[in-house]
């Protein structure tokens, strides 16, 4: 089959993100006798210099990892909502939904944490020396990517009127940032230098200077130059200047925490995903969706396929809408049951969804907000794009995708796994900290201001995230980690690519990563959209143009509302394998966009 790269295999390392700096700075450190978190670090951090129109330091990242002989663990750098962000404070500012920008939407910044916790408990290396390669491209500079000055672009009104220290980073002498030119972000290499120097001078051992490093993030300069930007009153997508509701208490309060993953099984395969805080188990339910034996799906590729995983996609997103988040309570074992799931798969029919339709697991009543309910029932439109600037834009109009997220894939040749996804805290949702050179995050544009449900903006939880790395086990031992940015897109895109390796054939005695990264995806947008405005569209399916145009005929003709996207428009997957038997080790990475590699030795 043809594909775009080779899958590579090697014994040493491999290493898979969404930027080729980001992916080599992981692969020095390997060669530097890191390991692969004390790699995944490092690349952590090249990626908010890199990509700071999909990640930054105050965002946020969830982190699945599986350590030589250890369990799968999840590390949560979801921070939650402050304090201070109550629905009735939303409420008595004349909001129906959180703002899309602006401080009102920062949760406690999560990223940071989650990356220096990383760092202490399961790294080598010290603070300096996995931050080197983000400070020397933040003072040094690097040639940007396309996207970062189309992404200022659509933001430079705002910039050079309201958030006028973005403009100072991003908009140097007028211009964006170019191809071919070298982009700098001196004041975030400042930060970090600030940073490290402060840590060392708490004393020569790596953990303490980390744990120093994580006070002066939570107590120190970096934490108050935060608070003094949320609370400068700031223009965000409600038209107005508001204020945040970050406190000192807030940052000082919370840190990144390990949690077990959530899991499900099949066919000889354990799938393991971050808990119901984040959209992660609907991948998990979606495979529940599906006949246990394999050999009872529809041929791959074909229309009934296509069709079956994209009704299960609904009801499985359907169940997300209703049941996920941290306020409460998710009966997420009823969610992934038989019995459930058996019932849940008889709704699915010849013809195309246009409902929303959330299920009753132990005979509970689905709940949905006012604002979710309405755009269900068409008295609300969808507009991805509606904001410049808003939210996670992954799917316009004409159905072009754009992933607002990173993701790095890591396994080193000790067997050591790591799959995460920084994302949050981009250029175009905050402005930028003047003293540290990067924004706060928006994250809790994704908590819903009804209160009584899973989701609803509270104090103290998280906002249900999009965010979703994967790993998976085979027969018991971590044998796969993977994930893509892509918003609400992330877990449909990740099931066609695990279900491509799983049902297709090897590539060299292994995986075929890039065979299943490069094959025709496509995503459905039949239910409320986690990003401002929060829209829908009933019965849609975008699929690229190399999918065979006899599947698009049956799919219209079954009632879907097909948009055939570009040839290479759908996922940004990233990909590592290890074979357990011969400790061969492999990875690909997305050619979509031009920008995703894997390396490795």
């Amino acid at each position: 089959m043809f594909t775009t790269r080779p899958t590579l295999q090697g014994t040493f390392g491999m290493v898979s993100s969404t930027h080729w700096l980001a992916s080599q700075s992981a692969m020095a450190v390997l060669e530097d006798d890191g390991n692969a978190y004390d790699a995944a670090v490092a690349a952590g951090f090249v990626l908010h210099v890199v990509e700071p129109h999909l990640n930054g330091p105050g965002g946020e990242v969830p982190i699945i990892l599986a350590p030589v002989g250890g369990e799968v663990t999840v590390l949560c750098g979801q921070g939650p909502a402050p304090a201070g962000a109550t629905t009735a404070h939303y409420r008595s500012l004349g909001l129906e939904l959180v703002p899309g920008t602006g401080p009102l939407a920062a949760a406690v910044p999560g990223a940071f944490d989650a990356w220096m916790v990383l760092l202490r408990d399961h790294g080598t290396k010290s603070l300096a020396e996995v931050l080197r390669y983000a400070i020397g491209y933040a003072e040094d500079g690097h040639a940007p990517v396309e996207r970062i000055g189309q992404t200022v672009e659509t933001v430079r009104e705002l910039f050079e009127t309201e958030w006028t220290s973005s403009a100072d980073v991003y908009l140097r002498d007028g211009k964006a940032p170019a191809p071919g030119e070298l982009f700098r972000n001196p004041a975030l290499a400042a930060t970090w230098r600030r940073l490290i120097a402060e840590a060392e001078a708490a004393g020569e051992d790596r953990v303490t200077q980390i744990e120093a490093a994580r006070t002066v993030w939570r107590e120190g300069f970096i934490a108050e130059a935060m608070l003094r930007q949320s609370a400068r009153p700031t223009m965000d997508t409600s038209g107005s200047h508001h204020t945040g509701t970050l406190s000192a208490a807030d940052l000082s309060g919370w840190s990144a925490a390990y949690e077990a993953p959530a899991t499900y099984d099949w066919d000889g395969w354990t799938l393991c995903k971050a808990g119901a805080w984040s959209q992660g188990p609907a991948f998990l339910q979606q495979l529940a969706l599906l006949p246990r034996d394999p050999s009872e799906l529809p041929e791959y590729g074909s229309a009934e396929y296509v069709h079956l995983l994209v009704e299960g996609s609904k009801l499985a997103m359907a169940d997300r809408e209703a049941w996920y988040g941290d306020a409460a309570d998710v009966p997420l074992a009823a969610l992934l049951s038989e019995p459930y799931n058996t019932a849940r798969r008889a709704l699915i029919g010849e013809k195309a969804s246009y409902e929303l339709r959330p299920g009753s697991p132990e005979g509970r009543e689905p709940a949905l907000s006012g604002h979710a309910s309405a755009v269900a029932a068409g008295d609300a439109g969808f507009d991805a794009l509606g904001v410049p600037g808003a939210g996670e834009p992954t799917v316009a109009k004409d159905g072009a995708t754009r992933g607002d997220t990173c993701h790095l894939d890591i396994v080193d040749r000790w067997g050591n796994m790591i799959a995460a996804t920084p994302s949050g805290g981009w250029l175009q949702s905050n402005p930028v900290v003047p003293e540290l050179g990067f924004p706060l995050g928006t994250r809790l544009q994704m908590a819903w201001l009804d209160d009584g449900l899973p989701n609803s903006l509270t104090p103290g939880r998280r906002p249900r995230t999009t965010l979703t790395p994967s790993l998976a086990l085979r027969d018991g031992v971590p044998v796969l980690a993977f994930g893509t940015p892509g918003g609400d897109q992330q877990d449909q895109w990740q099931l066609h690519f695990f279900l491509a390796l799983a049902l297709r054939a090897p590539v060299r005695g292994g995986l075929d990563l890039q065979g299943a990264i490069d094959a025709p995806n496509w995503h459905n947008d039949s239910f409320p959209g986690s990003f401002f405005p929060r829209g829908m569209r009933p019965g849609s399916v975008t699929v690229e143009a190399r999918v065979d145009p006899g599947v698009i005929e049956e799919l219209r003709r079954r009632g879907h509302d097909v948009t055939v996207g570009d040839a290479w428009s759908e996922g940004r997957l990233c990909a590592v394998a290890r074979d357990p038997e011969t400790g061969i080790l492999s990875a690909a990475a997305n050619p979509r966009g031009m920008q995703g590699y894997a390396v490795g030795r």
